[in-house]
């Protein structure tokens, strides 16, 4: 490239760079082709080239495989994460108001921004490949369709779930997999295979309510733990809980748990396998976040170490495919027999058609296909929204740093009522879930889950905004 060739490019890139400055093309928007700006521009496709790479090492845009060029999002400084938790050291009976409900209210409201409950937007799901494929099925084998599937479930699903559990490196056969109507089913079936109203269950803490919401139900009491907000679990804390209190299982979300969005170490989960095995402790493993991870790899589940069938795992596919399908599974390890009886006296069967489409899809290559996709939006949206706090939010905010899922964790200076912020929000049609809902003794008032599975954009940002306002106002 001669001399003239070279100001050229420079000059194209400046153009660029000067208009992310200004504005003019935002954090995440994709800019011009490299064939439109030659055009736009009336210069060379080999002059835009170096053009936009030079932009790409200057780390103002990025390129995404068979998609383009993107302004790349400004990195802030991130505020501090939480510290670890310090929960009550006494088992405690459980009690829930009203709070849940006005979370979960306000997902059926179309004009609320959705940062309480964590739901993914129907906008990254494969909506429309899964209504053709369920039709398909429907009307091809009706009869089929239209049949009771007793437990354990469709045989073609459970092959395929297998199936997903060599390519992690875990065995198991099919005849081990229940189905069940959803992860929270599994949950209760698998709770009630343990445990009996009165018994201690421990939990981390802060713990996801629908959990402590379960156990309520099923008078249990709630054993809370300390948890890390990067590694999940503290495992010294679980064995000096246990050497005080009578345990009789443990409920976990090792990877990305909500709404801490941590996750366990390898080596954790390896130590808690054979704690778990010694102590003869049951333990219910929930991975419905399992997939939606961030870095390179999956990691296995605590099940994956398990050898004495302790480990009682429980997943599906609503977080990631389907939520309406209601398609949850189980492997139950040692507790099998009761589990399965459990599920026969309580709902039966599961519908049979969202188990033919979903045995389907995983079959045709689809899943692993739109998984890709999901985590790459997912961290994009959790980037955005975790951006959004540092800009807005009070000096003193702390906020997780999550590498999957799709929620955030955020910790507010002392003085900062998050169930006042709650109730304030939803009078302006934005919805948070306040810290108290994910503690047995109503602790982290002053902590709020937000929910970063919707795609981004400006009624998120300026939802996001005003509750910085909100909370400035208070601080005043």
């Amino acid at each position: 490239m001669d001399r003239a060739e070279a100001k050229l490019y420079e000059q194209v890139a400046g153009g660029i760079a000067r208009q992310i400055r200004e504005g003019v093309l935002r954090a995440g928007e994709r800019i011009p082709s490299v064939r439109r700006t030659s055009r736009q521009q009336r210069v060379s496709v080999s002059t835009v080239l170096p053009a936009y790479f030079l932009l790409e090492n200057q780390g103002l845009i990025e390129a995404r495989p068979q998609s383009g060029f993107y302004v790349k999002p400004r990195p802030l400084a991130p505020p501090p994460e939480p510290k670890i938790s310090a929960p009550p050291t006494a088992a405690v009976r459980l009690s829930s108001g009203d709070l849940i409900a006005e979370v979960l209210a306000s997902t059926r409201n179309p004009e609320v921004v959705p940062l309480g409950a964590a739901v993914v937007s129907p906008e990254l799901m494969p909506a429309k490949p899964l209504a053709r494929l369920t039709a398909a099925l429907a009307r091809e084998s009706c009869a089929k369709a239209l049949s009771y599937e007793f437990p354990p479930g469709l045989p073609a699903l459970r092959r395929q779930i297998a199936k997903r559990g060599l390519e992690l490196g875990w065995a198991f056969k099919p005849d081990e997999v229940l189905i069940t109507n959803g992860c929270m089913e599994a949950l209760n079936l698998c709770l009630r295979a343990v445990a009996k109203a009165g018994d201690t269950v421990a939990v981390e803490s802060p713990c996801y309510y629908g959990i402590l919401e379960l156990m309520e139900s099923l008078g249990l009491k709630a054993l809370e733990l300390p948890t890390h907000p990067r590694e999940g679990l503290s495992l010294s804390a679980l064995t000096a809980a246990l050497r005080r209190h009578k345990v009789k299982a443990l409920v976990t979300i090792p990877s990305f748990l909500n709404p801490l969005g941590c996750c366990m170490p390898e080596e954790n989960r390896r130590e808690l396998a054979r704690l778990i095995a010694k102590r003869r402790l049951p333990l219910i493993e929930d991975d419905i976040y399992g997939d939606l991870y961030f870095e390179a790899r999956r990691l296995k589940p605590i099940a994956a170490f398990d050898r004495e069938g302790w480990v009682l795992f429980c997943s599906s596919f609503s977080k990631t495919l389907a939520s309406g399908f209601r398609v949850g599974w189980t492997l139950p390890g040692r507790f099998r027999a009761e589990v399965e009886k459990l599920k026969r006296n309580t709902t039966l069967a599961n519908a049979t058609l969202p188990q033919m489409a979903i045995a389907e899809y995983l079959q045709n290559g689809g899943y692993e296909r739109h998984l890709r996709q999901l985590r790459r939006a997912l961290e994009d949206n959790v980037r955005q929204v975790s951006d959004a706090v540092a800009r807005h939010f009070p000096v003193g905010t702390r906020v997780s740093r999550p590498e999957g899922g799709y929620v955030l964790w955020v910790e507010f200076p002392k003085g900062v009522d998050a169930l006042d912020l709650h109730r304030r929000a939803l009078s302006e049609q934005i919805s948070i879930a306040p810290g108290p809902i994910f503690s047995a003794k109503q602790k982290y008032r002053n902590c709020v889950r937000l929910n970063c599975g919707h795609p981004w954009s400006d009624k998120i940002a300026g939802a996001l905004r005003r509750l910085g306002e909100m909370l400035m106002e208070r601080s005043a």
